[in-house]
C-alpha cells in the first residue's frame, strides 16, 4: 500500500495528456473523494460541473485560453455556494477554503487512480459562469483538468520545495 506522503509526492500539475477518455469508474472515484472532503461546519458548499462532451469542452476553452488544456479529456469546474458556506464570527467566508480541500482530495484520488490533474485558477470566471449557466449565487472557483498524463510532463517541482526547517516555527513565530 502506498503511503500518504508517497502519494502526495507523486501528485503534480500535469499539462500534457494522452487523448484517451477517463473511465467512468475512475471519474466517479475522483468525484466521490471531493464529495467526502471535510468542510467548515460540514456545510459542503460545493458543486462539481463535469465537462467531457466535446461540444461543451469547445465552448469552455475560451475561459482559459491555453493550448495544453485542450488535451485534457475531462474538465471539472469546482464551484462554491457562498450562500451556504460557513462564516466565522468576523464574517470570514470559508467557501474558498472548503473548495480547496475538496479539490485537493480529488487531485490525490486522481493520482491514486493513475490519472493526473492541474488546478486552474487563472480563468475568466464571469465567462465560465455564463457558459455553464450557473445561478448567480454559485461561483466557479477552480477548473480541474483530468486525464492520463504523458511521459513528457515535468513533475520535478517537489525537488524545489522549501525545507521543513524553513517553514516550521515552534511555539511562536
Amino acid at each position: 500500500m502506498t503511503s500518504f506522503l508517497d502519494l502526495a509526492k507523486e501528485r503534480y500539475s500535469s499539462r500534457n495528456y494522452f487523448p484517451i477518455p477517463v473511465e467512468e469508474e475512475k471519474l466517479l472515484y475522483v468525484l466521490e473523494a471531493g464529495r467526502i472532503a471535510p468542510s467548515a461546519a460540514n456545510f459542503q458548499p460545493w458543486h462539481f460541473v463535469v465537462i467531457q462532451n466535446t461540444e461543451m469542452l469547445e465552448k469552455i476553452y475560451p475561459v482559459y485560453n491555453r493550448d495544453w488544456v485542450k488535451q485534457a479529456p475531462v474538465l471539472i469546474v469546482i464551484c462554491g455556494d457562498h450562500t451556504t458556506s460557513w462564516k466565522r464570527a468576523d464574517r470570514k467566508d470559508h467557501c474558498d477554503i472548503d473548495i480547496a480541500i475538496a479539490t485537493d482530495h480529488m487531485t490525490l484520488a486522481a493520482t491514486e487512480q493513475g490519472l493526473s490533474t492541474c488546478w486552474i485558477c487563472n480563468f475568466d470566471a464571469a465567462l465560465c459562469s455564463n457558459i455553464l449557466e450557473l445561478p448567480n449565487h454559485i461561483e466557479p472557483i477552480v477548473i480541474l483538468s483530468l486525464g492520463y498524463p504523458t511521459k513528457s510532463d515535468d513533475n520535478s517541482r517537489h525537488s524545489r520545495r522549501k525545507q521543513l526547517s524553513d517553514i516550521i516555527h515552534w511555539d511562536k513565530f
